[in-house]
């Protein structure tokens, strides 16, 4: 299924499993239909299953936003407290949408917690209280934290196969009754080079053969040997702190000092500062190695794009960083932060940078890395490997220090489980040709209309969609990629919003609105 028909079908309000392998644009599809949902005055909640994840895309944990906290359990009286809070209640209530991003790493007895939150809440037994669920992954990858930990005192992943088994997100009683539509994404726009796509797949199949490992063996090299500036990634927090503290401190200098600041409720605060991937105090020195922590709206980096520190700004005292493409960014603080229907709740701002002569395999997901030193001698989890090498982009940018067999292999349940995803995909595209075009359009349209119709706006307004149409035909209509690219032009060349508006038969309001989003309008 490509992208453009995952978000045909998410816009018809339908629940969803969205997946893929990694760089089918999974991301990029979800923050599409995102920024349809909040053009069109939809409520949605953006959560994930770990920190790191939801401050991708301001949100916070399905934990956290559920009420759920650490609870194993939840008693008739924990339900209604969760009830009673108004704030709690109140966003669950107002929500019409609900996004759960890296799924893959949600013990199924939390996604089973939070289904019965939704239903006490919203007070029907319908799944999830009848919200529309958009559950995001990829099973092959890291399995889910089990609350436990190891010799060396780090928390576990899945663990045996039999613990593991039990707790993936699709084998709950939530994922059973919410049946949520599959859509595989076929696509590819991470790697293209064949021999290292052959690799990855055969990882993704537990079916190595000695010409896979022959051709990752040819890219082990010795520590003498490695290019002093490139990223390492490792499977041990230990080692990456070390390797960090060590090569700031061989850098001539003091180091400059930058502190986070933050902004709202403590407890939130501190929330988005354990999932950023930016320190609360970051130390640079010329010559550091860094790597951004952010997608760049302008374009200019995004979230693992590599470079080394060259300067300090004379006016600001920002970070000049000098990219691997050899681009120069004077790099400014940004913010992270918690919305909550479409308010801000609590925000973080710094540089979007943090050392990276080495980082974790755990905090490489969602990172596209054009060159790295890997270690996975010491991989000790089910899709460890997988997602540290499926991070490249090609197999020239791959040095390994070492390999285990364990770093070869996923988790056997997920290959089982891929097949039926794949199946369940294909069929859900050929329902979706069978409606044709116009019945689809019609359920998306009564989809928004049902959403968007009594949603309010910061004013406390409420809009009324068909009476808004008899003069704006195209009000809260999702954008297509053609008119997006008509937009594009017709910015370019000086039209104003007030004419773009008319030639596109939207309000004008919602151009500016869109090439805000687009970057394109400050």
């Amino acid at each position: 299924m490509t992208q453009d028909e995952a978000l045909e079908l998410l816009k018809t309000g339908a629940s969803v499993f969205l997946t893929g392998r990694p760089g089918s644009g999974k991301t990029h599809t979800v923050n599409r239909y995102l920024e349809d949902l909040a053009e069109a005055g939809i409520p949605y909640a953006y959560t994930a299953s770990t920190g790191i994840a939801a401050t991708h895309g301001h949100g916070v944990t399905i934990h956290a936003w559920s009420g759920v906290g650490v609870k194993s359990a939840l008693s008739r009286r924990d339900l209604d407290t969760i009830a009673g809070n108004r704030r709690l209640a109140g966003r669950i209530e107002k929500t019409k949408v609900l996004v759960i991003d890296e799924v893959s790493m949600l013990p199924a007895r939390t996604l089973t917690l939070a289904d019965t939150v939704c239903r006490h809440v919203r007070a029907t037994n319908a799944p999830f209280g009848g919200l529309q669920v958009v559950l995001v992954g990829d099973f092959f990858q890291l399995p889910p934290v089990v609350r436990r930990q190891s010799d060396d005192g780090m928390l576990q992943f899945g663990g045996d196969e039999d613990e593991a088994d039990a707790s993936f997100a699709h084998g709950s009683a939530a994922w059973r009754d919410l049946d949520p539509t599959v859509c595989y994404l076929s696509e590819q726009h991470r790697q293209e080079d064949r021999p290292f796509l052959d690799i990855l797949d055969a990882i993704r199949a537990n079916a190595c053969t000695d010409v896979h490992r022959e051709r990752l063996a040819a890219r082990i090299v010795a520590h003498d040997t490695l290019p002093p500036t490139r990223t390492r990634l490792f499977t041990h927090n230990a080692a990456v702190d070390d390797i960090n503290r060590q090569q700031l401190a061989k850098l001539e200098g003091e180091p400059h000092i930058f502190p986070m600041t933050g902004k709202g409720a403590q407890f939130a605060i501190d929330a988005l500062k354990r999932g950023c991937l930016s320190p609360e105090t970051l130390a640079l020195k010329l010559g550091a190695v860094v790597m951004f922590t952010k997608n760049d709206p302008a374009g200019r980096y995004v979230n693992g794009t590599l470079g080394l520190v060259e300067d300090f700004d004379a006016e600001t005292g920002n970070p000049v960083v000098r990219t691997k493409a050899g681009k120069r960014i004077v790099t400014e603080p940004v913010t992270w932060k918690i919305e909550e229907g479409g308010s801000e709740r609590a925000s973080i701002t710094q540089h979007p940078l943090r050392l990276a002569w080495a980082i974790t395999v755990h905090k490489s997901q969602g990172m596209s890395l054009d060159a790295a030193v890997i270690d996975l001698s010491k991989a000790f989890e089910f899709g460890q490997g997988y997602v540290a090498l499926s991070r490249l982009r090609s197999l020239k940018g791959l040095q390994l220090l070492g390999l285990n067999e364990r770093a070869l292999q996923v988790h056997p349940q997920a290959i089982e489980k891929d097949a039926e995803f794949r199946s369940a995909s294909e069929d859900a595209l050929q329902a979706m040709e069978r409606l044709g075009p116009k019945e689809l359009d019609l359920r998306q349209q009564a989809f928004m209309e049902a959403h968007a119709g009594s949603a309010a706006d910061a004013a406390g307004k409420s809009y009324d969609v068909a009476t808004l149409r008899q003069t704006h035909g195209k009000a809260y209509a999702p954008w297509t990629e053609a008119e997006e690219q008509e937009l594009r032009r017709l910015h370019h060349v000086g039209e104003s919003p007030t004419a773009i508006a008319e030639i596109l038969g939207r309000k004008p309001g919602a151009i500016r609105s869109r090439l805000k989003k687009l970057a394109l309008l400050s």
